[in-house]
């Protein structure tokens, strides 16, 4: 078995990659939030992210740690052993840290067993490894994309399993597990592997050797970056040009290329790089077929979203989402943009609105979500969802209060209860009015004149 650990690096996104005998390890780059609260109509997978990589064929971990957990299968040594692939994706800020000298240090397990049954007491392969993360500055901590990659070679015979996948924080009590049932193939003929979403991909020479990759466990394309890569073998004929082609849940074609295979009759390899600005966001198939033989597709589904965190898949459900957003010249120019020009000017609002470029995240946004993901856990309780509430508006847009306070202590004589939130800077403070005695909110009509005001003043100052 062989571990890698790979560490993306904030500033300036470097990647830095180190190769460790014995097994595969973390790797850090940078999320998803951990929580998922009761979604509105216009609300359907953007902290539902769980259900689209299960859809996608990934583990997916809940609870106090989520994670992303893939596996993946290439041609073992000899047609009865297959070469699997078993990476999880992890961010930052579900793990907790530990100041130790000039460090910030965080400790994790990851386990993983493939079992004949659900019911089966002995695995036929288990790997278990400790790992950390070490950071140097407290913002790192926090990253809320995918910030950390474990993966891990295993050989297995080849057979179906149930692959069970399980996440510890070391440092405290939280934890996660998924499980699912798989087949990990048998190579004995001419075929191609399934191909596997990287990150890096270098080939192998022998099937006895481990290629040099580091797995992109998501699967993810972000709307409006330069590539996605996939690594593709091929076994048991003399290297040649594939197909690759992207097509959509009703096969239609979106993109197409070809790619010429490197190696040898025993094993050839390539890396394909699909372009995302000819794709629309959603799930694709990226299939690769060989010229000329009939049955031999292999393929593999990804994501195309707006960010590679937050599972948006729709321009008018982003435009939608974005309706609080600071910089709203940018969001009317995301609007007006035609969808051939919506990968560029996408590029344009992330460069634009990031206040801190040398990190890889955009950190306004990222903001701007976990915003709008705690109005929709908070303030459910007014017949619409939270985040599109007045008390969700002034949330989102202001941040949490410096003081919330209950003015009426159960309700008045009118039926009437009172809210006071109270903002020190900027300098505000809002009463929220509910005449109907059914939690309905309002911004009394001076309140939503003082805060319309402020408001100007911040989006006028973050420009």
């Amino acid at each position: 078995m062989r571990r890698v650990s790979v560490r993306l690096a904030a500033e300036g996104g470097l990647l830095a990659v180190a190769v460790l005998s014995g097994g595969c390890g973390p790797l850090p780059r940078a999320g998803t939030p951990a929580a998922a609260p009761q979604l509105g109509p216009t609300l359907p997978r953007l902290f539902d992210a769980s259900s689209v990589y299960r859809s996608m064929g990934a583990l997916v971990g809940g609870g106090g740690l989520p994670f992303i957990a893939s596996v993946r299968y290439l041609a073992g040594p000899s047609p009865e052993s297959t070469l699997a692939l078993f990476s999880v994706s992890l961010t930052n800020q579900t793990l907790t840290f530990q100041r130790r000298g000039a460090e910030f240090v965080a400790e994790y397990r990851v386990e993983a067993s493939f079992r004949t049954d659900s019911t089966s007491r002995s695995a036929v392969r288990q790997i278990g490894s400790d790992e950390q993360v070490r950071v140097r500055s407290f913002q790192e901590t926090v990253r809320s994309d995918e910030s950390v990659i474990f993966q891990q070679f295993v050989m297995v015979p080849p057979g179906a399993y149930y692959v069970m996948a399980m996440v510890r924080d070391r440092n405290g009590p939280a934890f996660a597990r998924a499980e699912r049932a798989d087949t990990a193939p048998r190579f004995a003929k001419p075929a191609t592997a399934k191909p596997i979403a990287v990150y890096t991909a270098e080939g192998r020479s022998r099937r006895g050797d481990f290629p040099q990759l580091v797995a992109n466990p998501r699967a993810t394309l972000p709307y409006g970056p330069d590539s996605m890569r996939f690594y593709v073998e091929r076994y048991g004929a003399p290297p040649t040009t594939l197909l690759a082609r992207v097509v959509d849940a009703a096969n239609h074609e979106l993109w197409r290329d070809s790619v010429r295979l490197r190696g040898d009759t025993g094993v050839a390899s390539a890396t394909v790089v699909v372009v995302p600005s000819s794709l629309p966001v959603g799930q694709a198939e990226l299939q690769i077929l060989v010229p000329g033989v009939m049955g031999d597709t292999a393929r593999t589904r990804f994501l195309v979203s707006f960010s590679s965190h937050w599972v948006i898949t729709n321009f008018d459900e982003m435009m939608s989402l974005l309706r609080y957003f600071d910089r709203q010249d940018w969001v009317d120019s995301l609007r007006r943009s035609p969808p051939d020009r919506r990968p560029d000017v996408w590029r344009e609002f992330w460069k634009a609105t990031d206040p801190v470029p040398l990190t890889p995240e955009n950190e306004a946004v990222d903001d701007y979500f976990r915003r709008v993901q705690q109005a929709n856990i908070r303030f459910p309780d007014e017949g619409q969802p939270g985040w599109l509430t007045e008390r969700g508006e002034v949330f989102i847009t202001l941040g949490e209060p410096d003081e919330m306070t209950d003015l009426s202590s159960g309700i008045d004589r009118n039926g009437t209860r009172l809210l006071r939130w109270t903002y020190a800077a900027p300098r505000l403070v809002v009463y929220f009015q509910d005449q109907t005695g059914f939690n309905q909110y309002r911004l009394t009509p001076g309140s939503r004149a003082d805060y319309q005001r402020v408001l100007a003043r911040v989006r006028q100052a973050a420009k």
